[in-house]
């Protein structure tokens, strides 16, 4: 269902960028903006494991640095047919962790110090479950396009914007004024919405997924309960643009700032978990 609901999302984004392109840019301005939004987020795609590991001041370690770590990680590419990633640990007490890498081949794991300290090794599993799920199921690549769209919607509200305040003599032909104007202010929004909601899908389904792969949906529950106190009790200072990355969102939030959250709810991801 989580498949189906973010091919959905995926239709629904591309749908609204088509829609956006002829109202704000028409098809040159579309396709203009989808070409610089489609390189930006290819140079990140490409280069996003480099990038964020060394963000976080992620240092790669062996069996020998981190034994328990690579057990677990090993156990599980074997139980899933992944070839085994990376391992690294970020320093700093926050409990976090995160996958990335452009494909199952080009992969990394990436705990904190403080996750080690917290977690038992079933509950250590879990989290590792669930970020080899991420790396099965693509979800960088997901994410990715997702975000070229969206960014291409941003980019052309933008581009229109400034239209408007230096005047296009194109800008007033055929055109309803409210419509734009509304389209300027609701195609953006709309855009981050849906990207938001696609997350928060692949959250679930890599939930799913890796309690599934270690066979203890109980564990990862665990594991998210103690997160979630761990972050509010020692928060990260995490860039907002990788919050989506890691396995329990490093920003708190609630009500309706769920809409605009890259995770679901704590509370529905442990309901499913320990549905299973």
């Amino acid at each position: 269902m989580n498949s189906l609901k973010t091919f959905i999302l995926l239709v629904g984004l591309t749908l609204l960028l088509i829609f956006v392109g002829q109202i704000l840019g028409g098809r040159e301005g579309m396709i203009y903006a989808f070409g610089i939004a489609l390189l930006m987020n290819f140079v990140s795609y490409w280069f996003s494991d480099k990038i964020v590991l060394a963000m976080y001041r992620a240092k790669e370690v062996t069996v020998k640095d981190a034994p328990k770590l690579h057990r677990v990680v090993n156990n599980l590419c074997q139980l899933s047919q992944l070839p085994t990633p990376k391992v690294y640990i970020i320093p700093g007490l926050t409990p976090n962790a995160f996958a990335t890498g452009r494909d199952p081949n080009h992969a990394a794991v990436a705990v904190t110090e403080g996750i080690l300290q917290l977690l038992s090794e079933d509950e250590l599993e879990g989290v590792l479950a669930h970020e080899l799920a991420h790396i099965q199921n693509r979800d960088i690549l997901i994410a990715t396009i997702a975000a070229v769209i969206a960014g291409a919607i941003t980019m052309m509200a933008s581009m229109a914007r400034w239209a408007a305040v230096f005047g296009s003599r194109n800008d007033d032909e055929g055109r309803n004024p409210l419509v734009f104007i509304v389209m300027l202010v609701v195609a953006p929004l709309a855009a981050m919405l849906i990207q938001m909601a696609i997350s928060r899908s692949r959250e679930y389904l890599a939930d799913a997924s890796g309690a599934r792969m270690c066979g203890k949906p109980l564990s990862l529950a665990n594991a998210l309960r103690k997160l979630t106190l761990g972050v509010q009790r020692i928060p990260m200072d995490a860039n907002p643009a990788t919050a989506h990355m890691f396995i329990v969102s490093p920003f708190l939030g609630g009500g309706l700032m769920t809409l605009f959250s890259t995770h679901p709810s704590i509370e529905s991801r442990i309901a499913k978990l320990e549905k299973m």
